[in-house]
C-alpha cells in the first residue's frame, strides 16, 4: 500500500524496516524445502559466559508463508530465552520517528533527485521505475538511498515476499513476556542511511538496480545455504554481490562492518548478565572474517554453531 503524508509518497512496506532490508534481501523459501534432516546445522550460534547464554540467529527480513514452521532447534532456543534482542524494534514506530524518516528520505522544497545524480544515472532510475509503472513525478523528491529501499521492496513484494513474514517479525510477534532489547534503533538506521554522501547514495542506488536483475536467480542458492547452516556458502554468495567495484567499499563498511563491531559490544554486555538472550540480526552480519561470529571469537569467546 502507498501512503500519502504531507504531500509526500512513501511505501508502507519500506519505511518501518529501514536498514534491515538492505544487507540480506534475496532469500526465498519453497514448500519443497520445509523438511529438516536430523542433526542438521542451522544458521544459529550459541555463546556462553559463566552466567549467561546468547543465541545468535541469522535473520531473513522478507519471506513467504511457506518458510514456516522454522527448524525446531531455532524455536527451542527461543523458548529457553527470556530476552529478545533485535537490530530495531519495527513494531509500532511512533509518530516522531515517522516524521523524522520523511524528513530524511525526501529532499526539501526546491530540491530534487535530478540535481543530485549524474544524467546517465538519473535516466537509469527513471527507466527502472517506469518498469514498475511509476512515473517520474512520484519519485522526484525521494533521495537515492530511499529509492534503493523502495526498489528492493517493490521487487520482493512483486514476487510474493512479505516483510511481515520475516524472521524479525516472527519473533517480535511471539515475544510474549520477554524483554525486547534493540541493538540499534530505527532512528539510528535512518540516520546512517541519510548520512551517506551523494556519491555513496548514487553507488548504493546503482548497485541495487543491477542487483534486481539477479535477485530471483540468487534466491535458490541462498535458501540452501541458510537452511543447511552453510555460513561459508552464504558468505561466498554475498561476497560476489559485494565485489562490484571500489565505489561501494565505503557503503559496505557502514552497512556491515562498523555496525558489526557496535553490535558485538552490545552482545558482550548481554554475556555479563544472568539472562538467556535470543539475538536476531541480518544473516550477512554473522559471516566472514569481519562478521559477528568471528569478532566474538577474536575476543576469546567460544561460539558454537547449533
Amino acid at each position: 500500500m502507498l501512503l500519502m503524508r504531507q504531500g509526500k509518497r512513501i511505501n508502507r512496506n519500506v519505511w518501518p524496516v529501514a536498514l534491515t532490508v538492505v544487507v540480506f534481501i534475496l532469500v526465498s523459501f519453497s514448500p519443497a524445502e520445509r523438511s529438516y534432516a536430523a542433526g542438521q546445522k542451522v544458521f544459529m550460534w550459541q555463546v556462553r559466559s559463566k552466567t549467561a547464554t546468547v543465541f545468535l540467529l541469522g535473520s531473513i527480513h522478507y519471506l513467504t508463508k511457506d518458510a514456516y514452521p522454522l527448524n525446531k532447534t531455532i524455536e527451542d532456543a527461543f523458548e529457553k530465552s527470556n530476552v529478545l534482542a533485535v537490530e530495531a524494534n519495527i513494531n509500532n514506530p511512533d509518530q516522531l520517528f515517522f516524521t523524522k524518516f520523511l524528513e530524511s528520505a525526501f529532499y526539501p522544497e526546491g530540491d530534487s533527485l535530478e540535481k543530485h545524480l549524474p544524467e546517465n544515472t538519473y535516466r537509469l532510475v527513471l527507466k527502472q521505475f517506469d518498469e514498475f509503472g511509476l512515473p517520474a513525478a512520484l519519485i522526484e523528491r525521494e533521495k537515492p538511498w530511499f529509492l534503493a529501499l523502495t526498489l528492493t521492496s517493490l521487487e520482493l513484494l512483486k514476487t510474493g515476499f512479505d516483510p511481515n513474514l520475516g524472521i524479525d517479525m516472527h519473533f517480535l510477534s511471539n515475544a510474549g513476556k520477554r524483554r525486547i532489547v534493540e541493538l540499534e534503533s530505527l532512528d539510528y538506521q535512518t540516520k546512517l542511511l541519510a548520512g551517506f554522501t551523494d556519491i555513496e547514495q548514487e553507488s548504493f542506488l546503482v548497485y541495487t538496480i543491477k542487483d534486481l536483475k539477479t535477485m530471483g536467480e540468487e534466491s535458490g542458492a541462498l535458501v540452501k545455504a541458510w537452511k543447511s547452516g552453510n555460513s561459508k556458502g552464504l558468505e561466498s554468495i554475498l561476497s560476489k554481490g559485494m565485489a562490484q567495484g571500489p565505489e561501494m567499499s565505503s557503503v559496505w563498511d557502514k552497512l556491515l562492518y562498523e555496525r558489526n563491531k557496535n553490535m558485538v559490544t552490545k552482545i558482550e554486555n548481554f554475556l555479563t548478565t544472568a539472562d538467556t538472550c535470543f539475538v536476531v540480526v541480518g544473516a550477512g552480519h554473522l559471516v566472514g572474517d569481519r562478521g559477528i561470529v568471528e569478532l566474538l571469537r577474536a575476543r576469546g569467546y567460544a561460539v558454537n554453531q547449533q
